[in-house]
């Protein structure tokens, strides 16, 4: 099947590969030449884990392309999928910003050729499938075409397992042809009998938003619990274990941290209030996981100063990961963003490391941080070391030789990836999030 992807940002460029390795003959659009070049020269744009070979193998073997010919691209597709951005809006209201969707549509329009199936791929208020049929419509009264909706599961580090190995794909469609043709796309699945989940295309576009504000919830339910456990002296660790075991709970998104980011979360859960509020009704309960994950950051500043003694001022610290989670080189709404510079305004130097964030940090943080090769690097004379990423390269330090270079012995387990008694052994003092 020939398909079209617009956008190659993280949705865009994963599934387009993924449906690659399907078999489908896919072609990539993007209007940044730059990004195109790139992807033709074998260099990806973001950090993904095992994408970059799968990228070279589907490009090679000829079913993988990228362009900035979008005419060219749609002409002849029987499914273009749409996976561009939606940021939050730039006034700060909380609404998503559907520009990007409504341009792409609009530019569609004039190159359909044949029936074709448009699928709003990026997550998107409900009614947007319903603008962009109208807007195909105003643009090309001819056109032969459906609009669907088939939101994204996939998580950062972990997409290409994500989309290969799914929970379920989600179909918001209308009509029988395009009910066809979605199932024909993802026919490969059928082996590993991935539920197939029909819906209306409201239903479609208003589950991705309502699986995200969900997780959002549990990560801030369980993060007040840890404040609860530091207040009465109980292990948010057993306890997130105790509740976790029960199946109607589960025991994933019950970690503990210093609050939720990334490009989804934080935006997914203000556009979802945004939505009720334009159909009379509140969302309570989401509204007070956001409230909960803004304090959540705040009280992890409270929590370094007092174990610096109360003030930070002039004392250097030292900064694990930057990302805000491991597997990834996505730094958008990320804890350190809220955290770091609070403690830069108040005295501190700080000294960090990541994987693979730094390049993207730079972009984000203060200039004053400084920048080093390795965690070891990092912590030289350093009055404290928080883990703030929970990257697999720092799961097992030497807690000795850390000891070794650092000016004080403090640590702070932002993820709870250390047992504090092992920390302390060592000859640290220690704090997590709800351990005390």
């Amino acid at each position: 099947m020939k398909i079209t992807m617009i956008g190659t940002g993280y949705v865009g460029l994963v599934t387009g590969t993924c449906f690659a390795e399907f078999g489908h003959h896919v072609t990539c659009v993007d209007k940044l030449s730059d990004k195109i070049d790139r992807l033709l020269a074998g260099e990806i744009p973001i950090y993904e884990p095992g994408l970059e070979a799968l990228v070279a193998k589907n490009s090679q073997e000829g079913r993988l392309s990228f362009t900035t010919d979008l005419g060219k691209a749609v002409a002849g597709a029987e499914a273009v999928f749409i996976a561009v951005g939606t940021p939050s809006s730039r006034r700060g209201d909380g609404y998503a910003d559907l520009t990007y969707i409504y341009e792409a549509s609009k530019e569609i329009a004039s190159f359909l050729q044949g029936y074709t199936v448009i699928i709003d791929k990026s997550t998107v208020p409900v009614g947007t499938a319903r603008q962009v049929a109208r807007i195909i419509k105003e643009v090309n009264p001819e056109a032969d075409f459906d609009v669907a909706s088939n939101p994204e599961f996939l998580r950062e580090g972990a997409a290409i397992a994500d989309f290969m190995r799914p929970d379920r794909v989600v179909l918001g469609v209308e009509t029988d042809r395009a009910e066809t043709l979605l199932r024909a796309v993802y026919q490969p699945l059928y082996l590993q009998e991935t539920p197939i989940v029909k819906t209306s295309i409201e239903t479609a576009e208003l589950t991705k938003y309502a699986a995200n504000a969900f997780l959002a919830t549990k990560i801030s339910f369980i993060n007040e619990m840890a404040l609860l456990c530091d207040a009465t002296g109980a292990d948010v660790v057993a306890l997130a274990r105790g509740i976790g075991m029960d199946g109607r709970i589960g025991a994933k998104f019950l970690h503990p941290g210093p609050g939720y980011g990334g490009s989804c979360f934080p935006k997914d859960t203000m556009a979802l209030m945004r939505i009720a509020q334009e159909n009379g009704e509140s969302l309570r309960v989401v509204e007070a996981a956001i409230e909960a994950n803004g304090a959540q950051k705040a009280k992890m500043v409270k929590k370094i100063r007092d174990m610096l003694g109360g003030s930070e001022a002039g004392k250097t610290i030292a900064v694990l990961g930057l990302t805000f989670k491991p597997e990834t080189d996505d730094m958008r709404d990320s804890p350190s963003i809220t955290i770091l510079p609070a403690l830069l305004e108040k005295g501190a130097v700080i000294r960090a490391h990541d994987p693979q964030g730094m390049e993207e940090a730079r972009q984000l943080l203060p200039d004053s941080i400084i920048y080093t090769s390795n965690s070891y690097e990092a912590c030289k004379g350093a009055d404290a070391v928080i883990i703030m990423t929970e990257w697999n390269q720092y799961r097992a330090l030497d807690l000795e030789r850390l000891g070794s270079v650092m000016k004080q012995k403090i640590f702070i387990d932002l993820r709870n990836v250390y047992q504090p008694d092992l920390v302390k052994e060592k000859g640290f003092r220690y704090d997590g999030v709800g351990r005390s």
